[in-house]
């Protein structure tokens, strides 16, 4: 049944989404679609903050992760998929908001601190990326979103938003700004196929929905398992074992996996029959996903953008008259 609580979610368009996107957020955002007004944001903006110098790897990406969206069951129909770019209000809204917290509350947000380790910045911190979580903030507040899917890491940024809303109505004397629950998933982060890290673009240690599927085949094989479990009869271990997380979150029976680990920890089942049941399993996944995907031309995920962008800016546009209005910014 459709609820009136909006749901804002997205991301950064720096380049094809993979298993760990699918896994933390895109099979939900399908099933969201049908019981909640949805919002899908692709952040090219909020994707140059750290790929400034870079700008054609997010101008391309734009349509590749549309391409995405719809391949996975995303319907424009049910929700609106957006350009964040294309929605100037939600910069004039960022301005205003930046004005109601203060730098050094930004740099003691732990998500932003994590990240700016990650991107090993030094000294020389875009302000752009230091502020994104007010950037995120407008987001949020300018489609009136009161639910946010995010991972746990995500939840500082909320916090900061929900801060930002309850200043910004108490000084205006307003009620003009909602503020939004964290939607927090409950399927961890997928690991990386190398067993090093999360899943991730940027580390190029993903599987790509986008994957043909001898490209797919090779990563399988290619994954990290038991360094010790050397021969078939060796007991093995399955912490940390690479296929049997990727087996955790995809292969649906949950009975039979565990007698695979039990068999696996004491001996008698092999790596290579193991990877094979994983790229069955991936196969049959992402085969109908890749041919739809496939199917779509750039123009068709341009129509879907222009015409989401054109639906998501009406309703920003309201916003901003209303924060307008509550501050007392004279209409020239």
């Amino acid at each position: 049944m459709m609820t009136n609580k909006i749901v804002l979610t997205g991301d950064r368009p720096t380049g094809h989404l993979h298993l760990g996107h699918y896994v933390g957020s895109l099979r939900n955002r399908v099933k969201l679609q049908n019981e909640y007004p949805c919002f899908v944001m692709i952040a090219d903006v909020q994707a140059l903050s750290d790929n400034f110098d870079n700008p054609e790897k997010v101008r391309t990406n734009v349509l590749e992760v549309c391409k995405d969206y719809l391949a996975v069951g995303l319907d424009p129909e049910k929700c609106t998929i957006f350009v964040q770019s294309s929605i100037p209000e939600l910069f004039e809204l960022t301005v205003y908001y930046l004005n109601l917290v203060t730098v050094s509350r930004l740099e003691r947000n732990p998500t932003v601190k994590a990240e700016l380790q990650q991107k090993s910045f030094a000294d020389s911190v875009p302000a752009g990326f230091l502020t994104y979580p007010v950037s995120q903030a407008a987001d949020i507040t300018a489609f009136k979103a009161q639910l946010v899917p995010v991972g746990e890491d995500q939840l500082p940024v909320i916090e900061v938003s929900n801060e930002i809303v309850r200043r910004f109505n108490r000084i205006y004397n307003t009620d003009v700004l909602v503020e939004a629950e964290a939607m927090v998933g409950k399927v961890g982060r997928l690991v990386g196929i190398d067993g090093k890290a999360k899943a991730s673009k940027s580390l190029n240690n993903a599987i790509f929905m986008s994957d043909p599927s001898d490209v797919l085949k090779q990563k399988i094989y290619g994954m990290y398992t038991d360094p010790n479990h050397i021969k078939v009869s060796d007991p093995g271990k399955v912490e940390g074992n690479v296929v049997f997380a990727y087996l955790d979150a995809f292969y649906e029976n949950k009975e039979e996996l565990d007698d695979l680990k039990a068999q696996y920890q004491r001996g008698g089942l092999g790596d290579m029959a193991l990877k094979s049941l994983l790229n069955d399993t991936l196969q049959n996944l992402l085969k109908p996903i890749r041919d739809k995907r496939n199917s779509i031309t750039a123009d068709d995920a341009l129509e879907v953008l222009t015409e989401g962008s054109k639906q998501a800016r009406k309703i920003a546009t309201q916003t901003v008259e209303e924060v307008r209005e509550a501050i007392g910014i004279l209409k020239f």
